[in-house]
């Protein structure tokens, strides 16, 4: 492929800036490689394996130190056994229109990154999966940062919380009565700022053999709360009953809080186990 092909693709296709697809993978360093693991990611596999790919236009690291992987529900998780499992989570953002175009260079650059041994082996994926935008709501309505903000807006915290319905048309009517009713009740007074809203899709059959199908693709729904505090400051006052929300037509299989790593540095890892 010449230069001028980046110019005619360039010229093509959507390109704004609403973030309809996203990368949420969640995933745990094997005991005793987590230095490592962390070196890893934030040295190479950050940039490398995410942002430098066509699309992906914003990320974010976050971790769970072991104080915050104390105060995950529920005990019995379909996300995650045990539910402290997945200390470090990554968040981006893709361009709306832009998964199949993105997905095709993410399989063929990971397929390069493990064949130049720059894929780090010991760790597992908890939960890793692209899902798409459904929606997002906001406590202050238009004022503050946008959904498109998130992951470069100085948030001190955040919430994945990971839902459940009962079958297809249930998730229909879970995310409709979420929207309209449940999360602005909920976001009002509170320290969270917005909840973005997606549901997972199926990963390519050609993706990396070290990562598993994603579940749940016709009856989950993937929710991020964006906290203005640190989880640990609020989370008595205001997310001890996350698992009541949608519980008429589901179940919370994770609610996981985290805070954000400080690039290029290792705080944190201390305090995993």
């Amino acid at each position: 492929m010449s230069d001028e092909t980046y110019a005619e693709l360039a010229a093509v296709g959507p390109y704004g800036v609403h973030p309809g697809h996203a990368l949420i993978t969640m995933v745990e360093p094997h005991p005793g490689h987590e230095y490592a693991y962390n070196r890893w990611y934030e040295d190479d596999h950050y940039y490398a394996g995410a942002m430098a790919m066509p699309w992906m236009f914003a990320g974010r690291r976050w971790v769970a130190t072991r104080d915050l992987q104390e105060l995950r529900a529920p005990e019995k998780s379909a996300v995650a056994q045990p539910v402290t499992a997945g200390c470090y989570l990554s968040t981006y953002w893709v361009t709306e229109g832009r998964y199949d175009a993105h997905m095709k260079w993410t399989v063929a650059i990971n397929k390069r990154l493990n064949r130049d041994a720059r894929v780090y082996r010991d760790r597992t994926h908890v939960f890793t999966a692209f899902q798409d935008h459904e929606a997002t709501v906001y406590r202050d309505g238009a004022a503050g940062p946008r959904d498109f903000h998130a992951l470069d807006h100085p948030y001190q915290g955040l919430i994945l919380q990971v839902i459940d319905a009962e079958g297809p048309e249930a998730r229909a009517e879970l995310l409709e009565h979420l929207v309209a009713r449940e999360l602005p009740k909920r976001l009002t007074g509170s320290p969270a700022a917005m909840v973005t809203v997606f549901r997972p899709t199926p990963l390519p059959g050609d993706r990396m053999t070290y990562v598993k199908q994603v579940e749940g693709v016709d009856t989950r729904l993937t929710l991020l709360w964006f906290l203005e505090r640190d989880p640990r400051t609020c989370w008595a006052e205001h997310f001890t009953d996350l698992a009541t929300l949608g519980a008429d037509s589901g179940r919370s299989e994770l609610i996981a809080p985290f805070i954000p790593t400080v690039p290029g540095t290792d705080r944190y890892v201390d305090r995993l186990r």
